[in-house]
């Protein structure tokens, strides 16, 4: 009898996996020489950042993203020994994905600390307009790292059809969202006019108040009352805006009537004497006080005065108490509206005593 000495093949398990044990210890070195590295760079910049005065570049800030780059450098290079980063994905490799994702994420980092640095240098005054400026710089430097990023994952092929794609959503977007489009380019151009600031007293057609905040679509004014009013940038950067605290002087208008009979140049000299007494009344530009119209019921006088503008309000009604009392101890009268009424036929009064109603009743 015929013995069968066929053998069925088993399947052999693979001992082999593609990566050696001294590829893994040598991936691990690198990640942790590199962290190591990152280490010794971070504490040399932070010593660094106490010796210079360039403190807006080399700063804690600085010594982290360093770091971070150390770190990232590593790990991308362990993945590169191993061969992981050699795999395909996509048209392109999973090494060049990685390194286009950390360049954003660098660029990102960037771009945020330098946002940052303008609007913390520019101080509380310029701060509303370089807030305009760092976000424009903000949103332009991401813009130009992504589609960068985009040709490092190398789809530098499909980066035209992204772009076109991109117009063709920008153009759809820019049908449906006008206004916010409007008050975009709004904010730009007010940024270069620069007509508001923070803290400003202003007069925006019909509404008065203080600036609260600028922002990049709409601007926040507190009225006198206490409420906030938000103004679109299109409807602000359109309208006849007046700033009462442009210039660090403003001139208060006061108009006051005296009397006919009285004396109008004795009413000036007691005015201007009013004047000297108030020390918030700048000397130069010199006050003026003339006569100025001839009303119907009074003699009219200008009060022209020149304050700090931070203080006009309170000079403006320190003056109107002051005249009105010193003119009121000088005998001078301020009249009230007067009328003289004038009729075509004689009027005949008919008047009776008190004794001939007593006796009548």
């Amino acid at each position: 009898m015929a013995t069968n000495n066929t053998t069925v093949p088993h399947p052999e398990i693979p001992v082999d996996i593609g990566v050696s044990l001294l590829t893994l210890i040598e991936a691990a070195l690198i990640i942790a020489g590199m962290i190591v590295l990152g280490r010794l760079m971070r504490r040399f910049i932070l010593r660094k950042s106490k010796e210079t005065t360039l403190t807006w570049i080399i700063n804690e800030d600085t010594a982290d993203i360093i770091f971070r780059m150390f770190v990232l450098g590593g790990i991308i290079w362990a993945l590169y020994l191993l061969g992981i980063m050699s795999y395909e994905i996509w048209n392109t490799t999973v090494g060049n994905i990685a390194f286009a994702i950390g360049f954003f994420y660098f660029a990102y980092l960037i771009a945020k600390k330098s946002k940052d640095y303008m609007i913390a240098s520019s101080g509380k005054e310029a701060r509303p307009d370089v807030m305009v400026k760092a976000k424009v710089f903000y949103y332009i430097f991401l813009t130009v790292a992504f589609f960068l990023a985009l040709n490092f994952a190398g789809v530098s092929g499909e980066l035209s059809a992204v772009l076109a794609a991109i117009g063709i959503t920008g153009i759809v977007l820019g049908f449906a969202a006008q206004t916010v489009v409007s008050n975009f380019v709004s904010g730009v151009f007010m940024y270069f006019d620069k007509p508001l600031s923070i803290g400003d007293q202003v007069q925006i057609g019909e509404l008065e108040g203080v600036v609260e905040d600028i922002r990049i679509l709409s601007t926040r004014i507190r009225a006198w009352d206490g409420t906030l009013i938000r103004i679109p940038n299109e409807k602000l950067f359109n309208s006849n805006i007046v700033n009462f605290m442009r210039y660090p002087v403003r001139r208060v208008d006061v108009d006051m009537g005296i009397s006919y009979s009285a004396d109008a140049e004795k009413a000036i000299r007691i005015i201007k004497d009013v004047l000297d007494g108030i020390p918030l009344v700048l000397a130069e530009p010199e006050p003026l006080v003339y006569v100025n119209e001839l009303s119907d019921s009074a003699v009219m006088i200008a009060i022209r005065a020149w304050a700090p503008s931070e203080k006009w309000f309170d000079v403006r009604t320190r003056i109107i108490r002051d005249v009105k009392k010193a003119l009121d101890e000088a005998g001078i009268e301020i009249p009230f509206p007067q009328r003289v009424n004038w009729f075509a036929n004689e009027l005949r009064v008919k008047v009776e005593e008190s004794g001939e109603r007593e006796e009548r009743a």
